[in-house]
């Protein structure tokens, strides 16, 4: 093997490298390499902290889930027990009304049924009157005999 000068000036030109790089290039690329290998690690660390927030809300957002739900059915009992007073309420006054209806229907009922005894009372005097007429073929004073055409009508 013949060392020549070519091959010393490559030698010392590697070395020039070698030196080179070590001294200037290479830490630039090591610090770039530590910096990428730190931010590599933070978005690690990041990604880490974020998924146990993620898991921290959505533990949150089912508890919340879960909160509004028992608020939902107990709004939806107290409605549905307000339309129960509602619709109670509602048919005592219903009842209450019906009962008055009736009431009064009752009381119209006695009330018409006393004046067709009175109108039947004066019907029956009436003709009572006439048929008297007709026997004793002569006129019935009504005033005179008043009296006992009362008494008659009231024993009706």
């Amino acid at each position: 093997m013949d060392i020549n000068l070519t091959f010393l000036g490559q030698m010392v030109s590697f070395a020039i490298l070698v030196w080179f790089t070590t001294k200037f290039i290479w830490p630039q690329l090591n610090h770039a390499i530590e910096e990428r290998q730190k931010k590599v690690a933070d978005g690690l660390a990041a990604a880490e902290k974020a998924r146990a927030e993620l898991k921290d809300a959505d533990a949150k957002v089912a508890n919340e889930i879960k909160q509004a739900r028992q608020q939902a059915n107990e709004i939806v009992e107290r409605a549905q027990q307000q339309a129960n007073q509602i619709v109670d309420k509602a048919r005592a006054e219903a009842i209450g009304e019906a009962n008055r209806v009736k009431a009064n229907a009752a009381e119209e009922i006695v009330s018409m049924q006393q004046r067709a005894r009175e109108e039947l009372r004066g019907w029956v005097g009436r003709l009572a009157i006439q048929g008297a007429e007709k026997i004793v073929q002569r006129e019935v004073d009504a005033n005179a005999h008043k009296a006992m055409l009362d008494q008659l009508v009231s024993e009706i």
